[in-house]
């Protein structure tokens, strides 16, 4: 997807790109580009890729209605370069956005990145998921959290809920079909009181399929989850 395809899709969306949107866009490809020769970000680094499985990719929650143009909190999980959390922003600056990533390069890369576009109302902290759910500057502080390709459901169930309002919404992208995921995440999901809403299949432009799951916090999260860093990988729920 070159960078006018880009524009062009999303204004027939209903979702046209300003100059200094566009500009961000591309400031973003080539900062991208640049720093994943020192450290290692993304395994995309041809613009049309970065356009659509990066930029494009990140914006389906949005494309589809189920993110709405708002001073929302929103905590990205893993964001690694950013996707899907900074690609939102751009395209609604509204939006309070953290990022949490395990990886410190990461963020550093990050922090720049947000400077040089300009970005406003970015937060960005280096650790683990479950360390930071356990603080009260934290939990339960977010209408949305989004991961996108982070791990199965049953896992990202316990990283991501703690961290969301009553009523707060988790967007998890993935690339492929999510049903034998959401299945053997069942109990997980019932001990966190938590329920899937939505599950969307859908295509990117050049065909690849996405699954979009949506699940909504109903209670709050019991004090002991998440459980300490690591446990949740070796031990899901």
């Amino acid at each position: 997807m070159k960078p006018e395809e880009f524009y062009t899709t999303l204004e027939a969306q209903g979702f046209a790109l300003t100059d200094q949107q566009k500009e961000q866009f591309a400031l973003y490809f080539s900062r991208l580009v640049e720093w994943n020769e020192k450290i290692n970000l993304t395994a995309i680094v041809d613009q049309e890729g970065v356009y659509l499985k990066h930029f494009y990719d990140s914006l389906a929650p949005i494309l589809q209605g189920h993110l709405p143009n708002e001073p929302l909190r929103l905590l990205d999980i893993g964001a690694g370069a950013g996707f899907p959390s900074l690609p939102m922003k751009i395209l609604f600056p509204n939006l309070e956005v953290t990022i949490i990533d395990s990886l410190n390069k990461r963020i550093q890369f990050l922090t720049t990145l947000a400077q040089e576009l300009g970005l406003t109302g970015v937060h960005f902290y280096h650790g683990r998921a479950e360390d930071f759910a356990q603080d009260k500057n934290f939990r339960a502080q977010y209408d949305i959290v989004t991961a996108r390709a982070v791990a199965r459901m049953q896992i990202l169930a316990e990283l991501t809920i703690p961290f969301l309002k009553i009523n707060g919404k988790l967007l998890a992208l993935k690339a492929s079909h999510a049903e034998d995921e959401l299945l053997e995440a069942k109990n997980a999901l019932n001990l966190l009181f938590a329920k899937v809403i939505e599950n969307v299949d859908y295509a990117l432009p050049n065909g690849d399929s996405r699954t979009l799951t949506i699940v909504e916090k109903k209670k709050e999260t019991p004090n002991k989850y998440p459980r300490k860093a690591g446990i949740p990988n070796k031990r899901p729920l």
